[in-house]
């Protein structure tokens, strides 16, 4: 594992768990609504942890982390740069509570923080400052080149930490590529898809109209059918039980005649 990958690592945890941070939720309650101190305060958290990765940066041996962690400060610089503007918008806002001093102060800090943003180191070599007139054109006699004055193709041939690190930049890139073009074509599939079964939507629309009709029909006969049945079972039942009636009658009947036979002898 890298230094970079280390320093994200730790960013990220420690963004993550800030919110249990009791000294910094003091301070955010401390400065209740004045935005500007909020603000203010996470640039400078920033700053400070630019200047530390340019620290580990500097002490860093392997040439591909620190040009990671140079190209990561400079992404910082860049973030922070344009917190500037904001910064201005919010220092000539008055707030409840700040002194006067401290009310003039705050536009002489937003005043240093591009200073002292471009201040940290980041690998780029520091812009020469202009001084004006011929002398700035003059040429240095006291600057020394290690080649001599020679610079050749030998002079610019890669060493072997150059070519891993163009090797593990080409390797990484080309697995991107292709991780690219599976999501692209992993896109395309689902975009397919949906439009297939948008189309397959549009065409069961109606059919499921259609089984809605034919379900309520169907429903509405079996109603029909339920009440005609249970007339039907009425009518048999009264029917049967006439029938009952005169056999129980008939049966009766031919008892009595028979025990009258009986007793008349």
């Amino acid at each position: 594992m890298s230094v970079i990958d280390i320093l994200t690592r730790v960013d990220s945890i420690c963004k993550k768990y800030e919110k249990y941070d009791i000294d910094k939720q003091k301070d955010l309650n401390v400065n209740g609504d004045d935005a500007f101190a909020r603000l203010y305060a996470a640039v400078e958290a920033d700053i400070a942890t630019a200047l530390q990765k340019a620290e580990v940066a500097s002490n860093e041996k392997n040439r591909a982390s620190v040009v990671a962690i140079n190209a990561e400060i400079r992404r910082t610089k860049a973030r922070l740069l344009e917190e500037v503007p904001k910064l201005q918008r919010l220092a000539i806002k008055k707030v409840k509570g700040l002194s006067t001093e401290d009310f003039a102060a705050r536009n002489d800090l937003v005043l240093a923080l591009p200073e002292r943003i471009q201040a940290i180191p980041d690998g780029t070599p520091a812009a020469p400052k202009k001084t004006g007139g011929w002398a700035a054109s003059a040429s240095r006699t006291e600057i020394k080149f290690d080649s001599d004055g020679r610079f050749d193709n030998e002079y610019f041939q890669q060493t072997e930490e150059s070519s891993q690190f163009r090797q593990e930049y080409e390797m990484r890139k080309m697995k991107q590529d292709q991780g690219l073009d599976m999501i692209a074509e992993g896109l395309d599939t689902l975009k397919n898809m949906a439009h297939d079964m948008n189309e397959e939507l549009d065409r069961q629309v109606p059919l499921m109209d259609e089984i809605d009709t034919k379900v309520d029909k169907a429903a509405s006969d079996l109603k029909n059918t339920n009440v005609r049945l249970k007339d039907t079972v009425n009518q048999l039942r009264s029917s049967r039980n006439f029938c009952i009636d005169i056999i129980l009658l008939c049966i009766i009947l031919g008892i009595a005649a028979y025990l009258y036979n009986v007793l008349k002898k």
